[in-house]
């Protein structure tokens, strides 16, 4: 495909974006002593209750691709560091959810705060129609990159 072509260069731009906000995000877990896949869990946490989803160990092992030991291993790694707190269900004993900590928000806040806050404020210049088009573009790139992700090969290690 040629560089001039305009879709392509669309996708190189997204691209540029997506490299950025993983260098922010690895920043983030080298200063906390955090393993990219701690991220990532902490991250589907808050999309699971920011969605009204009561998460549990065996579900964020199937987002993040991770065995049962794996999990197991993780969410004691991230409560350790006081992340990520287990709770019981009130009507099953044997059912545990899973919450990310106040102090875990807190730490999120204060090193990605700046950069939320910078890049609502420039969405600021968009009118409503370009914002839909662009929620509607972000979705549809996000609905292909999860179609095209190669299917697990059984569990990842934790």
């Amino acid at each position: 495909m040629p560089d001039d072509d305009r879709d392509l260069q669309l996708f190189h731009r997204l691209r540029r974006l997506s490299v950025e906000l993983e260098l922010s995000r690895a920043e983030f877990a080298r200063q906390h002593g955090l393993h990219p896949t701690d991220l990532r869990a902490l991250i589907q946490l808050l999309d699971a209750a920011r969605a009204g989803h009561r998460a549990t160990p065996g579900w964020l092992g199937q987002q993040l691709g991770l065995n049962s030991a794996g999990t197991t291993t993780l969410i004691d790694r991230l409560e350790r560091l006081g992340l990520v707190s287990r709770e019981r269900d009130t009507t099953d004993r044997r059912k545990v959810f899973l919450a990310v900590t106040p102090e875990a928000e807190r730490l999120g806040w204060s090193f990605f705060g700046p950069l939320i806050h910078a890049a609502v404020a420039g969405m600021g210049s968009f009118t409503d129609a370009e914002l839909t088009t662009v929620r509607r573009f972000l979705d549809t790139m996000a609905d292909i990159a999860v179609a095209q992700r190669p299917p697990h090969r059984g569990a990842i290690p934790g």
